[in-house]
């Protein structure tokens, strides 16, 4: 004989459990950030289709926070302007999002002055818990704590069409270039130039486009190779049952008929 006591409390649990993710699920929907939702921040501008995710990282300074159109912001995602809320920073935009930009979740972008700016780029593509920063320690002073001694700041500029893995942390100074991709975990600090990989800690080149040679050292791996125009759902649901053995040119096209 089933406990009734058990089948009570299991169903009880489920029912709480349900209605603990539909509240989370309705927090998301209402904590999100947008133009037309902006909650209690007043930033300089949020594009159109931008949002930040619930729940925001810490966020502060945002009148000198700019963010283009059509950014994916992250849950838990820092950006801030200044060194800490509440301060004068001046006429002019201390961090700018182009359009497109893409924060992974908990990542943090960290600007401190109009003189050391953070400028990130159109569809420039972050993953998650990539740190950015414009401001860094000294230790200048071997007799006093370090986190009691004044930063350094440099502005940084990151390329648009970059991508930056999962951990890459990105100095103060540090300008890169167009579609850059860092590494994850990378650590970078001074000049990449555009359409280079860098890795490692510190950052160094990897590989490079040529107008030429194209990638030197060349690539590993053969080009994705993208779904033709007019490709339905079920076309790509039916390709997805087929047994395939490797990325061949032509199978997509088979599997839709071409």
């Amino acid at each position: 004989m089933p406990n009734r006591r058990n089948v009570f409390s299991s169903l009880a649990s489920r029912a709480v459990s349900r209605a603990v993710h539909a509240l989370w699920r309705h927090a998301q929907r209402a904590g999100a950030v947008t133009a037309e939702h902006p909650g209690p921040y007043a930033f300089r501008r949020i594009g159109e289709g931008t949002r930040l995710a619930f729940p925001q990282g810490t966020l502060f300074g945002t009148r000198w926070i700019e963010l283009g159109d059509h950014c994916v912001i992250g849950a838990e995602v820092t950006l801030t302007a200044g060194m800490m809320p509440d301060l004068d920073l001046g006429p002019d935009t201390v961090l700018r999002l182009g359009n497109g930009v893409v924060l992974g979740r908990g990542s943090h972008v960290v600007a401190d002055t109009a003189q050391a700016r953070v400028t990130i780029g159109d569809d420039v593509f972050c993953g998650p818990y990539v740190y950015i920063t414009s401001t860094n320690h000294s230790y200048d002073d071997p007799h006093t704590p370090i986190g009691r001694q004044w930063p350094r700041s440099a502005p940084v500029e990151i390329g648009a069409g970059s991508w930056l893995g999962t951990g890459a942390v990105v100095l103060p100074g540090a300008r890169l270039g167009r579609n850059v991709v860092v590494a994850a975990g990378s650590v970078v600090r001074g000049e990449v130039p555009d359409h280079a990989v860098v890795a490692g800690a510190p950052a160094k080149v990897v590989r490079r486009w040529d107008a030429e040679e194209g990638w030197l050292p060349p690539l590993r791996t053969p080009p994705p190779v993208p779904i033709p125009e007019g490709v339905t759902s079920e076309e790509l649901r039916a390709l997805a049952a087929l047994d395939t053995a490797g990325p061949e040119a032509g199978t997509l096209d088979a599997a839709a008929g071409r």
